[in-house]
């Protein structure tokens, strides 16, 4: 299973961050890629704890779910609903200047894999653990770039 924690991962994810083009444009979806260099950024801001968002747990969610999304061995599908806070056009960082965006995303996703980095419970799967954040983080940045074609 791909994860951040594997450096294999962690590389081909930084590379295709780094193809990524403000011409690039969204295959399904409404975000445009600068809106979704933002997404990914808040997203990893609140893993961190360093942006707020509101929980949309339940016992189903923080178990099945949870188990279904990080380790049933199929894409993640389009159109999930994604919480208020990190939406963008709703509460999440909206882009400014695309290399600037993109390069304060790598910032925090080289943050978020370190080995100091510090995770809060997410707003739907509920605590995880180390290994469930990388897994997530590999899984949610995959979905977005292939969003983008990269």
């Amino acid at each position: 299973m791909h994860s951040l924690s594997a450096k294999a991962d962690l590389d081909s994810i930084l590379r295709r961050i780094a193809a990524l083009t403000p011409v690039d444009r969204r295959i399904w979806g409404r975000m445009s890629v600068d809106q979704m260099v933002c997404h990914l950024r808040d997203s990893c801001l609140a893993a961190l704890g360093e942006k707020v968002v509101s929980p949309a747990t339940g016992f189903l969610k923080r178990t099945l779910v949870k188990w279904i999304a990080l380790r049933f061995p199929l894409k993640w599908p389009h159109g999930v609903k994604t919480r208020p806070e990190v939406e963008q056009g709703v509460g999440g960082t909206p882009p400014r200047e695309f290399e600037r965006d993109r390069a304060a995303l790598v910032a925090v996703f080289e943050r978020f894999c370190g080995e100091s980095a510090r995770y809060v419970a997410h707003p739907v799967f509920g605590p995880m653990s180390r290994e469930d954040w990388l897994r997530w983080g590999y899984l949610h940045a995959d979905h977005h770039l292939r969003q983008f074609g990269r």
